[in-house]
C-alpha cells in the first residue's frame, strides 16, 4: 500500500464523523504521491525542485500515472505546483480507484434503489493497515492528514525533504481557504446587492 491510498482511507473513516474539503484532501493526496515517488526513486527533491528519476512501475495504477506526469524537462517543477496541478480532482480520483479495487461500497438509498449514499470502506487487509499507521502516529501519515483537516499535527521535527514537502501542501491549503473565504465574501456583497434592489 502507499501512503496516498492509506490517506484516502483514513480521510473516508474521519469523513463518517466530520466532513474533509475535498480540495484539501487533493493536495494532501498530491504531498503523499510525491513522498511515495520518493520512496520508489521515481523523483528526488533539489530544494523545492521536483526532478524526476528513470521511471519504474510501482504496481500502483495512480501512483504510475503519477509518475508519468512528472515534468521532465528543466527548470522542472517546484513541489507547489505539482501540488495544484496533480491535485485537481485527485480525492475523487481515490475514491472511485478504492471502489474499483473493492475496498469500499456505496450503501443504496431504502426508498429510492438507485440513488447511492456514501462511500463506506469494507474490512480489508488494506484497511488495517492504513488504520495501523493512524493508530501508530506514522509521522509522514499524521502531518498529511492534518494538512486535509483530519486530526492534530505531529510532534517533532520532520526531515529537511519531508519538511519541504509538507510547507508546500500546508501552504497550498491555506491559500485554498483563502479563496473560499473571498468566494464567501463575494458572493455576500453580492446577494446584499440584490436585496438592495
Amino acid at each position: 500500500m502507499t501512503t496516498a491510498r492509506d490517506l484516502a482511507i483514513v480521510a473516508l473513516d474521519a469523513a463518517a464523523a466530520k466532513p474533509v474539503e475535498q480540495g484539501d484532501l487533493s493536495l494532501a493526496l498530491a504531498a503523499a504521491e510525491v513522498f511515495d515517488l520518493l520512496d520508489a526513486h521515481a523523483l528526488v527533491l533539489d530544494g523545492e525542485r521536483i526532478l524526476p528519476s528513470a521511471p519504474s512501475p510501482t504496481g500502483d495504477r495512480l501512483l504510475d500515472e503519477a509518475a508519468e506526469s512528472l515534468v521532465r524537462q528543466e527548470p522542472y517543477e517546484s513541489v507547489e505546483d505539482w501540488l495544484w496541478r496533480r491535485g485537481r480532482g485527485l480525492s475523487s480520483a481515490y475514491v472511485d480507484d478504492l471502489e474499483r479495487s473493492g475496498l469500499t461500497t456505496r450503501q443504496r438509498g431504502r426508498r429510492i434503489p438507485l440513488r447511492t449514499g456514501r462511500t463506506e470502506l469494507v474490512d480489508s487487509p488494506a484497511r488495517r493497515q492504513a488504520e495501523e499507521r493512524w493508530a501508530a502516529g506514522e509521522p509522514v501519515l499524521t502531518a498529511l492528514a492534518a494538512a486535509a483537516g483530519i486530526g492534530d499535527e505531529p510532534d517533532g521535527e520532520p526531515a529537511e525533504e519531508t519538511a519541504t514537502v509538507l510547507a508546500a501542501v500546508g501552504d497550498a491549503v491555506m491559500e485554498l481557504e483563502a479563496v473560499r473565504q473571498r468566494k464567501v465574501i463575494e458572493d455576500a456583497a453580492f446577494d446584499n446587492v440584490w436585496r438592495g434592489y
